[in-house]
């Protein structure tokens, strides 16, 4: 069921190109047995969850049929492992730096830490203005300060440029990390993405002073 779950998923993410494509899953899902090794979860919902995280995303679906669900049932999965694994799918996503999305299971745990782990690093920052290119968001406006969202409506009607979303999610999330494991591989990425920060604002601002003289 995981490998063919895998066949179905890659030929259906395998041309996205906001940063959510195939190997971003991929990597979640082999994140997620890396850290779900470490802790006594159900791998079997572990994997398969990771798989199936972004088929349902609001930011591609706007269907209020849950095609995870579909899927699941498609392939014989039963009961008490499709509800466990679509209740994991339904809690990985963040939804605002006020809003709380601890999972209510550590195989969500498991998820959550291994699909922001890929949120955060060089990746992320990759993966960041991917999204922000294919939502045609500038890169940054100095006249634009970062929200705190305190509802997932505010959230995801924000149009702000991709800069500010780090400040809005992804430097929030190394002290949002779940297992241990999570916690240890969010620091060296964390340190990545605030090195890049301070590289980026020295540049921005060797370009404003120069336009000024």
């Amino acid at each position: 069921m995981i490998q063919e779950t895998a066949v179905f998923i890659r030929q259906h993410f395998e041309q996205e190109g906001s940063g959510h494509d195939w190997w971003h899953i991929y990597r979640v899902w082999q994140m997620a047995r890396q850290i779900g090794e470490k802790e006594q979860v159900d791998p079997f919902r572990v994997e398969m969850a990771a798989l199936l995280h972004d088929l349902d995303d609001w930011k591609f679906s706007e269907s209020r049929e849950s095609r995870a669900k579909k899927w699941l049932s498609s392939i014989q999965v039963a009961d008490v492992d499709l509800q466990a694994i679509l209740q994991i799918i339904d809690e990985v996503s963040f939804k605002g730096s006020g809003v709380k999305t601890r999972p209510t299971s550590l195989e969500g745990m498991v998820v959550q830490d291994a699909d922001r782990l890929d949120a955060i690093g060089a990746i992320g920052i990759a993966r960041t203005f991917a999204y922000g290119g294919n939502k045609n968001r500038l890169i940054y406006d100095p006249e634009v300060a970062p929200e705190q969202h305190d509802s997932f409506k505010a959230y995801q009607q924000s149009t702000a440029p991709t800069i500010n979303h780090f400040y809005e999610k992804l430097l929030l999330l190394k002290d949002r990390m779940n297992t241990e494991t999570g916690k240890r591989l969010a620091e060296e990425r964390h340190q990545f993405m605030e090195a890049f920060l301070e590289q980026f604002f020295r540049e921005w601002q060797l370009e404003e002073e120069q336009s000024t003289t």
